[in-house]
């Protein structure tokens, strides 16, 4: 299957899904309008390792309907979204009206950012839960990264670990079971869900989706391959959805966690690097 075709199969899931999403009450977008500091549950989990981020220029890859994007400009980060859903962006722009945010939002896929955007100009670049599945190769990706940053320069992403997305989401007898590859595979896992994520009476249509699980050290030699240097990773024991229906259960910060023996699968991680000023930095 080409890359080509994998793409344009998963915008047309992404397209027709992108206004349930917005209507769900899991995202919650009501909130953005009726409460001038209201911040995604995805930003709030990591506000305190963003730090302060007023007055940088950032991309957010991958921005889907945008409330990671808008929740970051109201931090103070003047804030472009990037998606290749039509739809998808339509609706992020009907939310960062709601919430009075200037954000720009531009189509385009995640690999021709450099292109779209323009190489070097961005302070922080920032990925959010569930997006680099969609990708069939880690390093072009951190590739992309690197161009968009501007020395000194950012990446942050929380994202589902390679783990979750290696578990079995149909499971055996109701016992947790790993399945699915954990490491990158030249060909895409093929899926049929007439389903989604959130709460939503919407009947789909469009039910294939091709992804592919990037291993943990995958994506880190992947980043340290451009140059960028590694400045932490965290790995985390919940996932702001339920990504295991039936094992899960939500603790009081609205994060989901294995019920039995939480300790025994990382949900999600959070990694952060930043791009050298000079070539001495890399070194250290």
């Amino acid at each position: 299957m080409k890359l080509v075709d994998s793409a344009e199969i998963n915008r047309l899931n992404w397209d027709e899904r992108a206004p349930a999403h917005a209507a769900s009450p899991n995202y919650r977008v009501a909130s953005f309008a009726q409460d001038p500091d209201f911040l995604s549950h995805v930003v709030r989990f990591d506000r305190q390792r963003l730090g302060d981020i007023a007055g940088l220029r950032g991309v957010h890859l991958q921005c889907h309907i945008g409330t990671d994007t808008v929740s970051l400009a109201r931090l103070g980060a003047r804030m472009t979204g990037l998606d290749f859903s039509p739809a998808a962006l339509t609706e992020a722009r009907r939310i960062a009206a709601l919430a009075g945010a200037e954000v720009d939002f531009v189509q385009a896929e995640v690999y021709d950012a450099v292109s779209a955007l323009g190489a070097g100009r961005f302070d922080l670049v920032y990925t959010g839960i569930g997006a680099l599945c969609w990708l069939p190769d880690i390093r072009r990706w951190a590739q992309t990264v690197a161009e968009l940053l501007r020395p000194g320069g950012r990446l942050f992403i929380r994202e589902a670990h390679p783990m979750l997305w290696a578990a079995d989401e149909e499971r055996i007898d109701g016992e947790l079971v790993v399945d699915g590859p954990y490491f990158e595979t030249s060909e895409p896992f093929v899926d049929e869900d007439d389903g989604t994520y959130v709460e939503t009476d919407t009947v789909f249509v469009t039910t294939t989706t091709h992804s592919w699980n990037h291993g943990l050290g995958e994506i880190v030699a992947a980043v340290l391959e451009t140059g960028l240097v590694l400045t932490a990773l965290d790995e985390h024991r919940s996932t702001p959805y339920e990504a295991l229906p039936g094992l899960m259960v939500c603790d009081e910060q609205g994060e989901w966690r294995l019920r039995e023996r939480p300790d025994r699968l990382p949900l999600t991680y959070t990694l952060r690097a930043r791009k050298p000023t000079r070539r001495a930095d890399a070194t250290h």
